[in-house]
C-alpha cells in the first residue's frame, strides 16, 4: 500500500501547472513594475499612442 502511495502520480501534472503559473505570474508582476516605474514611463507610452491614434494631423512617428 505504501509502494503504491509513493508511485501515485495523479497530481504531479496540477502542481507542475500551479509552480509555472505562479513564475509567469511572477515575471509580469515584475515586468509591470519595470514598466510604470520612471515618472510613469508605460503611462507617457499610452498616452503618446492614444494621441497618435486619435490625432488627425498625423505627425506621429
Amino acid at each position: 500500500m505504501i509502494k503504491s502511495f509513493l508511485r501515485d502520480e495523479t497530481g504531479a501534472q496540477v502542481v507542475e501547472y500551479a509552480l509555472i503559473i505562479a513564475v509567469v505570474s511572477i515575471a509580469l508582476v515584475v515586468a509591470l513594475k519595470a514598466l510604470t516605474d520612471n515618472s510613469g514611463g508605460f503611462t507617457t507610452f499610452i498616452n503618446r499612442v492614444t494621441t497618435c491614434l486619435t490625432s488627425t494631423t498625423g505627425g506621429c512617428v
